[in-house]
């Protein structure tokens, strides 16, 4: 319903801020990695979340969209609810929940307060292909702005290549020589695929 909040910061506490916005002060709950992402300026913007339950409305703001998308992976788990999701996201930065999540990491998401070894491997399990699919991170593959290798990758597309094959063994032949030319890391591409 409340999508994003943008007013004047009135009140600043470690585990909520109230923004102003057209008079009316909205209470939101916040995690420690939107405290840190939050400026004191006095105008600010948060996305937000609204809980709703039978006794209470609660609004829970994000500094970034992609903390919010986390936010609400993580509540879609049984047995997570919105505070233990707070605590994971003022523990951990998204990236982090992120990557622990796409990497089967139990030890991290477990290393969280108020989270046990089943709880952690229920949300690696319930979560992990969303979380792939998502962030398309089906391969982590280190991106870099290396336009030869873009180049070489299209070359090899259109010799009929698959993309994600192609990018592993370009990957290991520009991890292996940086500066190579595109033809270069074609040739040594063809030999490894």
């Amino acid at each position: 319903m409340i999508t994003h909040l943008r007013g004047k910061l009135v009140e600043k506490n470690p585990t909520f801020l109230v923004i102003e916005c057209n008079g009316v002060g909205y209470f939101v709950n916040i995690s420690l990695h939107t405290l840190s992402k939050v400026s004191d300026e006095e105008n600010i913007q948060l996305f937000t979340h609204l809980q709703v339950k039978e006794d209470s409305h609660t609004l829970f703001g994000f500094a970034e969209k992609s903390e919010r998308e986390i936010f609400r992976l993580l509540i879609s788990v049984s047995g997570i609810g919105p505070s233990i999701a707070r605590t994971m996201l003022s523990s951990l930065s998204p990236a982090q929940v992120r990557d622990a999540i796409a990497g089967g990491d139990v030890a991290t998401i477990q290393s969280v307060k108020g989270i046990g070894a089943k709880t952690a491997q229920r949300v690696i399990l319930d979560l992990k292909d969303k979380v792939l699919k998502i962030y398309d991170i089906d391969e982590v593959s280190t991106s870099s702005n290396n336009t030869n290798k873009e180049e070489a990758l299209s070359a090899l597309e259109v010799l009929g290549f698959a993309r994600k094959q192609a990018e592993k063994t370009v990957d290991v032949v520009v991890s292996q020589d940086p500066t190579l030319s595109v033809e270069n890391i074609i040739k040594l591409a063809l030999k490894n695929l």
